[in-house]
């Protein structure tokens, strides 16, 4: 009998070393959040929620950084590269420089950067195809609108952000080319993706001009854009999470850009062994972006709307209508 409890014993330590083991081979990750916050609702909330998602399957963690500014950036890579950080995921674009840097000094780390594009062996750069899904939602505010006039109130004024703008005002003018847009700015530098009494200013100056759904692509300034909506009566459009929840009845619909499946499959893929660099653009037909309908806006999307939205996502996924991406083409064509 003692015999039989000692073997038990020992199979009990093997058992408890293994696991130890594997547990200590598990990869370590971490995301660095942009200066608009991991609780922006929007784009750093998408990136998280994915993370999330990866710790809740696999029961690995991983750390979170914020940096209050972007000159803060390359020093925090450098300390979880240290760190032995298997694969740091960078969120937004104005990482580009500190991961490009970083990534050099540290070839055995890996990189995911999000919106932006770093060279290297050991980065992998993800770009969204922002423009196909502004096109829907602009097909959608084209319909919805009663004034023939459309709002898009954007955050910091780089060529990303005029990607959006200019897929919305593509959109619709392809319901109708008479259609009117009013456009405004948050800021040109990162604190404009933090800042929604300006986002709410904006959109109520556009309300007065007639303005009768706005498209608010403006990460946490956003939230003042669709509060201004609600307040208002009027309609508005959320960008990159699906916002439609928060003010149901005035969400027309969301962009939604998937950052969050793109930092779930680079973490699986870091963990299963098939990580790989490059840079990787993602559109309608690859998952990347689309336009949200549930529950929250499914009383404010007519049969109509959506059978013209859906017909028009078709036609851009089968090539059928190519939309100009702003970034390319360096100006709008309508």
């Amino acid at each position: 009998m003692k015999l039989k409890q000692i073997c038990l014993s020992l199979v009990s330590v093997v058992s408890l070393l293994a696991a130890a083991g594997a547990y200590a081979a598990d990869p370590k990750f971490a995301v660095i959040y942009d200066a608009g916050g991991k609780f922006d609702k929007s784009f750093n909330q998408s990136a998280a929620e994915g993370a999330e998602r990866f710790k809740k399957e696999t029961k690995i963690g991983f750390m979170e950084v914020q940096v209050a500014s972007d000159t803060q950036t390359e020093q925090v890579l450098r300390n979880l590269a240290r760190k032995n950080v298997d694969l740091i995921a960078a969120i937004g674009f104005a990482q580009s420089q500190a991961v490009q840097n970083i990534a050099k000094e540290f070839p055995k780390t890996k990189f995911v950067l999000i919106d932006g594009v770093a060279q290297g062996d050991n980065v992998s750069s993800v770009l969204f195809k922002e423009q196909e899904g502004s096109y829907l939602v602009g097909v959608a505010a084209a319909m919805a609108s009663k004034t023939k006039k459309l709002g898009f109130v954007g955050g910091m004024d780089i060529p990303l952000i005029r990607a959006f703008a200019c897929g919305y005002a593509q959109g619709a003018k392809a319901v109708d080319a008479r259609i009117d847009i009013a456009q405004n700015m948050v800021g040109t530098t990162t604190s404009a993706w933090n800042d929604p009494a300006k986002g709410g200013e904006l959109a109520r100056a556009q309300f007065e001009r007639g303005v009768d759904v706005i498209f608010a692509a403006a990460g946490g300034s956003g939230m003042g854009t669709l509060q201004a909506a609600k307040e208002k009566g009027k309609l508005a459009i959320g960008v990159d999470s699906n916002q439609n929840y928060m003010h149901p009845g005035t969400m027309l619909t969301s962009m939604v850009k998937r950052v969050d499946q793109a930092i779930y499959d680079s973490f699986m893929q870091m963990k299963n062994g098939s990580w790989k660099a490059g840079v990787i653009s993602k559109g309608l037909k690859e998952g990347g972006v689309d336009w949200a309908l549930d529950k929250d806006n499914r009383s404010v999307v007519s049969a109509d709307v959506e059978k013209r939205v859906n017909a028009a996502r078709q036609d851009i996924v089968s090539g059928k209508v190519k939309v100009v991406d702003y970034r390319a083409a360096n100006k709008c064509p309508v």
